[in-house]
């Protein structure tokens, strides 16, 4: 059975962002995940995590400028000391907050830029995270993102990413499986996650259209989460849904799922 984490990001936005810990968990989940963790104290982020009772199970890397637009630093080239940097960054979270994942954003491809050297600056960086993340004992990880959120997205398939993280050559990189960016770009998601189980170290989820909560859209996720436990994936589900309504009133999908008090590792 898999792991679920509410996104706090996205999820129980009726409350400021440090009491959304106790909120999830007092909804049910083992885990949580958000965008970012960089505005707020890491040891104040730890003891809300200890205080709900709950696992950090993802966050991303720095990403660049956000409120400028960027949104990731890996394939830029005049970003590689930036990149380099928030790796350092993110790795000193993650070990203050038990986490053991981080995603590694890929960013927006610049007009006119060459492929190329935007591929190989990718891979470069992603060589040099994943030795930096393995020797911490975290797993670094990559998402694909559809073409219609964030238009100029560099990664929006998984051949794509697959095909990048075969390029790396890295033990220690994986792939972010979004059930909602792929649902978009390409479907056919029972048998994807079947045949790259091996290298899926995290799932996130949300229905479509819309990007609210299961139940809401096209994807059946009762056949897709039993799908998971007949493949033997019991890692992470990371909820990265907009409530249609309010958080508490969305959550009747997660009822079957609810954690019975006792966290996740």
């Amino acid at each position: 059975m898999p792991k679920f984490a509410a996104n706090l990001s996205m999820m129980f936005n009726e409350v400021d962002f440090l009491d959304r810990f106790a909120a999830a968990a007092e909804a049910g989940f083992a885990g949580v995940e958000y965008l970012f963790p960089y505005a707020w104290d890491k040891v104040e982020l730890a003891e809300r995590l200890s205080e709900a009772g709950l696992t950090q199970a993802l966050f991303n890397m720095p990403p660049g400028d956000w409120d400028a637009g960027e949104r990731g630093l890996a394939i830029l080239p005049e970003r590689v000391e930036a990149f380099r940097a928030g790796v350092e960054t993110a790795i000193d979270y993650a070990k203050a907050l038990g986490c053991t994942r981080l995603h590694a954003m890929a960013g927006l491809a610049p007009a006119g830029a060459d492929p190329a050297v935007l591929r190989r600056t990718y891979v470069d960086n992603l060589r040099y995270a994943a030795e930096k993340t393995a020797a911490a004992g975290i797993k670094l990880l990559i998402e694909a993102i559809n073409t219609r959120d964030i238009p100029g997205f560099y990664l929006n398939t998984s051949r794509q990413a697959l095909e990048i993280i075969e390029e790396v050559g890295s033990a220690n990189l994986f792939f972010q499986y979004d059930i909602y960016h792929m649902q978009i770009m390409e479907g056919d998601l029972a048998p994807t996650l079947e045949a790259n189980l091996g290298r899926i170290a995290h799932l996130q989820l949300a229905d479509t259209p819309g990007r609210h909560e299961p139940g809401t859209g096209e994807i059946n996720y009762p056949f897709l989460f039993a799908h998971l436990d007949r493949i033997g994936y019991s890692g992470w589900i990371g909820c990265e849904y907009k409530p249609a309504t309010t958080t508490a009133e969305g959550l009747g999908w997660f009822a079957p799922y609810r954690n019975d008090g006792e966290a996740a590792a």
